[in-house]
């Protein structure tokens, strides 16, 4: 297929976009490359791939014409990015992503896939919860994703179909490495400090997904006969793959030579609780194989943290740490509070 690939320069892009290519498909990106400023060890492999540099909420239906499916990843990818000013996030989270599914139809896009969250879950309480569950979302990152399934499950006809990935808590190692996942945090903490570093209670529940078992999923709903994902939601990841955030920090001490688990001053509780039910996705798609588990990932990521020699200042500074990097950017004039290039885009 011909795949667009929206948001392909970041956290999860950088490593779906090559598995895309290696099966076969011509992909295309788009991104407005916030991040291109933070590039965490190995070159990004998506360097090769044609693109169009563009802030998602000025899309035209031009830019969609002769796709046969759009993969939307785009968009302010985490609560603290959300919270800097939600109603960014519902412009370009939201109404960006719903009036891109509109233009997509208008030009026959056939396949529509949404990277959602289990962040729809939000305050999920203990029992696990399937795709049939009600929507209890937190934050305006959560509920942004909320509202793009609600309105664009509603375009589906017989020339469009939408299908909407609810993926867990993403982790592992990539190009535009994200800190702020809780794998990827206490991995990068324990080796920098040999603090396991709990800024909650460790409580709370969490489903668990590493970025290439994500892109497969990706894949497999991309490969799939339409009738089986046509306008569909599936929970990605392993259902044995849920764990409360105390469990994983123990796996993090145990794979990080010295380390100990400690809390945080200010750690509490966590609105966000909730256990994830992946059974239909590997009933339904029996292509989809994810092979990772947050004990193989967090090796991964110790072994990248020594390879590249990642510091303190590093991930809890303006490099790295999403929120910080954005206000940095805004501040040095590049980006305006609206978060758009204020110069033309660099080389």
């Amino acid at each position: 297929m011909r795949v667009l690939v929206t948001g392909h320069n970041g956290y999860v892009g950088t490593i779906m976009v090559p598995m895309l290519v290696a099966a076969g498909h011509e992909v295309v990106g788009m991104d407005t490359n916030l991040y291109e400023g933070s590039t965490f060890g190995e070159e990004n492999e998506t360097k090769d791939v044609p693109a169009i540099r563009k802030d998602i909420r000025d899309i035209t239906a031009a830019d969609l014409d002769g796709f046969d499916a759009v993969i939307h990843l785009a968009g302010l990818s985490n609560d603290p990015l959300g919270d800097l000013n939600p109603e960014l996030t519902y412009e370009i989270n939201h109404r960006a992503s719903v009036r891109m599914a509109e233009l997509a139809k208008q030009v026959g896009v056939e396949r529509f896939i949404f990277s959602s969250s289990c962040s729809n879950y939000g305050a999920g309480g203990q029992d696990f919860l399937d795709e049939n569950s009600e929507f209890n979302p937190v934050t305006p990152y959560g509920i942004s994703k909320v509202l793009v399934e609600q309105d664009v499950t509603k375009l589906a006809d017989d020339n469009f179909s939408p299908t909407f990935l609810r993926s867990a808590t993403a982790y592992g190692v990539s190009p535009r490495l994200r800190f702020d996942l809780v794998v990827n945090n206490l991995v990068a903490w324990a080796y920098t400090t040999g603090k396991v570093l709990l800024k909650s209670d460790g409580t709370p529940w969490r489903p668990l997904v590493h970025i290439e078992d994500m892109s497969r999923a990706f894949l497999a709903v991309l490969n799939a006969p339409r009738e089986l994902v046509h306008n569909r939601a599936f929970n990605v990841g392993r259902t044995q793959e849920n764990y409360r955030i105390r469990e994983v920090a123990e796996v993090v001490m145990e794979t990080v030579p010295g380390s100990r688990v400690e809390f945080a001053g200010d750690a509490g509780p966590d609105k966000r609780n909730y256990r994830v039910n992946c059974d239909l996705i590997a009933n339904t798609l029996p292509e989809f194989k994810p092979v990772w588990d947050i004990r193989k990932g967090a090796q991964e990521l110790y072994e990248a943290y020594q390879r590249v020699g990642i510091k303190v200042e590093d991930f809890e500074g303006p490099r790295y740490r999403r929120i910080n990097h954005i206000k940095e950017l805004i501040s040095n004039g590049r980006l305006d509070v609206d978060l758009r290039w204020r110069q033309p885009y660099p080389a």
